[in-house]
């Protein structure tokens, strides 16, 4: 016959290891591979009298995303820079926007690398995903790229950017 007391016994190891179990299930970390075009919209640039060359710079950049599933997305970036002959640093604000009308948020940091005359040669960054919305709601991760540049064109705001990245991402439980 089962006493009580082992009744209760058994319980508490099947709370306990349903609890354990059930913590240690987490979700699996997807990753979107992309290849992506931008463009400056507009840049304010201004010079700092500390040394040669030296800008502080605010630029909002469009472009597009070429996901290795083909899925296509627009994205709209904001940037400050600080730079000293075309290399420096930039904060970057990024919406990757795709055609279902969910969004992905991004906060990154960059490293530009530039020439003598004050062009960008490339780029290479870090990001930290801040939001999502419609079918990435409650999105969790981290991207990172590595980008060329073009020079600008007669009548165009700033240089072109191409490169490609990755995006490394869970997704909460439905």
């Amino acid at each position: 016959m089962v006493t009580k007391t082992s009744m209760r016994v058994l319980f508490g190891i099947l709370v306990i290891s349903a609890w354990v179990l059930g913590s240690s299930i987490q979700a699996r970390a997807e990753t979107m591979n992309y290849k992506f075009y931008t463009w400056v919209i507009k840049a304010e640039n201004v010079l700092v009298d500390d040394v040669e060359g030296h800008t502080v710079s605010l630029a909002q950049r469009g472009g597009f995303y070429v996901f290795e599933n083909g899925e296509i997305a627009t994205i709209k970036r904001v940037s400050m820079n600080d730079l000293i002959e075309g290399s420096g640093s930039a904060t970057l604000y990024e919406t990757i926007n795709f055609a279902d009308g969910s969004a992905i948020m991004l906060k990154g940091q960059s490293t530009l690398r530039g020439t003598a005359v004050r062009q960008h040669t490339s780029v290479e960054g870090t990001s930290e995903i801040i939001k999502g919305t419609g079918r990435f709601e409650g999105i969790k991760g981290t991207g990172s790229a590595k980008a060329k540049f073009l020079p600008a064109g007669k009548g165009e705001a700033g240089s072109k950017q191409y490169g490609e990245g990755i995006i490394t991402y869970t997704l909460p439980s439905k």
